[in-house]
């Protein structure tokens, strides 16, 4: 990565950084809107034959391609372990530990640098597919030590693993496709 790179990246990130600075009550409701919605979707699941899929990961990889690190991992973390305290207390603190990882490290690797929306694609393709393992091993670990078997953890990894799939893909539709970025954006600079 070049120095100029580098200059951007780190204008890019300050960038979300003032966003928080500067228009507080924009970040705080932003960040307050999307962890409601990763409480909200907790509440249901997609049944699939053998177990549920679950669309919290589309949310916290929508929060943390637009949100600073710090307002993605309120989001994924606390918003996690918030929906499963009210609906399902057992792998709250898993959630809480993964999914805020999971959004922490998405949010940093498309906040370093984007200097074109190609880029910024591309960027987020590779933070979400980033963000999806993370959350595919936290929660086989997670699993072994809630349910304190192996063979319980190895059942769910495909649903692990789809639910993971689910989130890139549909966090990319509707950020690139659906025009949240571009909305976000606009938000950005009111």
């Amino acid at each position: 990565m070049t120095t100029n790179e580098t200059a951007i990246g780190t204008k890019a990130l300050w960038g979300q950084v003032e966003l928080r600075q500067k228009h507080a009550v924009k970040w705080l409701t932003l960040s307050a809107m999307f962890m409601a919605m990763n409480i909200a979707v907790c509440t249901f699941s997609i049944p699939v034959p053998g177990g549920h899929l679950y669309l919290c990961d589309t949310v916290i990889c929508i929060a943390a391609i637009l949100l600073d690190p710090f307002g993605a991992f309120l989001v994924g973390g606390v918003g996690a372990f918030l929906g499963d305290m009210l609906f399902y207390p057992a792998p709250m603190f898993v959630s809480l530990v993964t999914h805020g990882l999971q959004a922490l490290v998405i949010s940093l690797i498309v906040h370093r640098s984007a200097t074109t929306k190609n880029k910024l694609f591309w960027r987020a393709l590779i933070a979400t597919t980033i963000g999806g393992v993370i959350m595919v091993i936290g929660y086989t670990l997670g699993k072994i030590y809630v349910y304190s078997t192996y063979a319980d953890a190895i059942l769910k990894l495909p649903f692990e693993i789809a639910q993971a799939v689910l989130g890139i893909v549909g966090s990319l539709l509707l950020c690139f496709k659906g025009g949240l970025l571009s909305l976000f954006k606009k938000l950005e600079e009111d």
